[in-house]
């Protein structure tokens, strides 16, 4: 079934009797070709860009809960193409592309909208490297725009702009950046997989991987063995668990990165901004709620929970930044499971086993890298090459000296 305006209005006169479900509910084969661990916004993506662009026949998605209940349906929606570094810039701005096409590209509305992202500076050292990351960006292909004060206030005027200690001198403007409905996303991958005879397996966890000399053969989960010619992980913060299962360790951590949303308000946020003298960013949703997070919790955790000073320190900073938001209820709060690597930046690479792949360590990119995680997860699994713009996200990089530190404040992931 395609979607369209008049299937909408056919639906509506007709007691929406028509519509079908995005996904079949398969029973599991006893092998695949390809089998990808993790049914949330990477690994379902990975499935779509092997059956779609590579041909690839006989996949499967296994996934331990359910589709969208991972930290694919738990962040803050936010997709963006300001990178400073060449091995993530490019990577980036190709995952941009291929969000500004995804609607059309999978026939489902994940309500992308380019409102454009502002990182606000408050010094002159901040302006300096907000230039730098805009030529950056610029070089890469992207977009940037360096505001003057008065540039920002045309677009933010309730901003405060007179903080003594942090006063608003500008911004970096990053005007096809912006948000995407982030479960909608999943559910289109999901169906655009499904529609092309990927086997998306629900509720079905991962115990062991079966290796012999060397080679993964296959995995074992709670609903049998399935066989594998080759396995792809993609579970993001569960990633050390379910490597540890391979006797693999990663330079990985899971922490939690909580986020926010408020009571409904009219328009007031146009798009999505950040600020620069403290770890907070906001948007508004389009039911009119402002989404809204800020630092990791400091701890390791596999819950999606987080701990109320990190609740403390969110809201202090935006009430720093937007005083007016001291008047505004909050209406609920969640957490997402983070893995983070040693230099901010992910992996996407074969493992020294045979047949498993790895794809995972994606700070707090996760969510913008979507599209551009899965098409060059599918071309390594797919060719067992890198794709052109993740060749620097290898597993050995730290071995060779070769980190990508986007954010240069060292291997500490509580830092990033």
């Amino acid at each position: 079934m395609r979607y369209s305006g008049l299937r909408v209005i056919k639906e509506a006169l007709t007691g929406h009797k028509g519509w079908k479900p995005h996904w079949r509910d398969p029973e599991p084969k006893k092998h695949y070709d390809i089998v990808i661990i993790g049914g949330g916004g990477h690994g379902l993506a990975t499935a779509y860009y092997l059956a779609k662009k590579y041909g690839e026949k006989n996949i499967a998605v296994i996934e331990k809960g359910w589709i969208g209940g991972g930290n694919v349906g738990r962040n803050t929606t936010i997709i963006r193409s300001n990178y400073l570094l060449e091995g993530n810039g490019p990577f980036y701005e190709l995952s941009l592309k291929l969000w500004e096409g995804l609607e059309q590209d999978f026939n489902y509305n994940a309500m992308v909208s380019q409102r454009g992202i502002l990182n606000l500076v408050h010094s002159d050292a901040q302006r300096d490297a907000a230039r730098r990351r805009g030529n950056a960006m610029i070089l890469n292909g992207s977009d940037a725009e360096l505001l003057d004060q008065d540039g920002v206030r045309a677009l933010y005027p309730f901003l405060n702009f007179d903080n003594q200690r942090f006063p608003i001198k500008g911004g970096l403007l990053h005007r096809r950046g912006g948000t995407v409905r982030h479960d909608a996303v999943a559910w289109g991958y999901a169906r655009g997989a499904d529609s092309r005879g990927v086997d998306i397996i629900q509720n079905c966890e991962v115990t062991g991987f079966k290796i012999e000399d060397g080679k993964c053969l296959g995995i074992e989960t709670s609903r049998g063995f399935i066989g594998a010619t080759k396995v792809g992980c993609a579970v993001a913060g569960s990633s050390g668990r379910l490597m540890a299962k391979a006797n693999m360790r990663l330079p990985i951590e899971s922490h939690v990165l909580q986020a926010f949303v408020s009571e409904g308000l009219k328009p007031v946020m146009p798009g999505v901004i950040t600020y620069g003298a403290g770890h907070f960013y906001c948007s508004q949703s389009d039911k009119g709620g402002l989404v809204f997070g800020g630092d990791l919790d400091g701890y390791n955790s596999y819950a999606q929970r987080g701990s109320l000073p990190v609740v403390e320190d969110v809201i202090e900073s935006g009430i720093s930044l937007i005083p007016a938001l001291g008047r505004v209820r909050m209406l609920r709060g969640w957490g997402g499971v983070m893995d983070m690597s040693m230099d901010g930046s992910p992996f996407i690479d074969k493992t020294h086993i045979e047949g498993l792949y790895f794809n995972g360590g994606w700070c707090y990119g996760g969510f913008k890298a979507t599209p551009a995680s899965g098409l060059c997860f599918a071309h390594l699994l797919s060719t067992d090459t890198p794709h052109e713009v993740a060749k620097a996200y290898r597993l050995d990089r730290f071995m060779s000296g070769h980190m990508i530190d986007e954010k240069g404040q060292g291997a500490q992931p509580n830092l990033h």
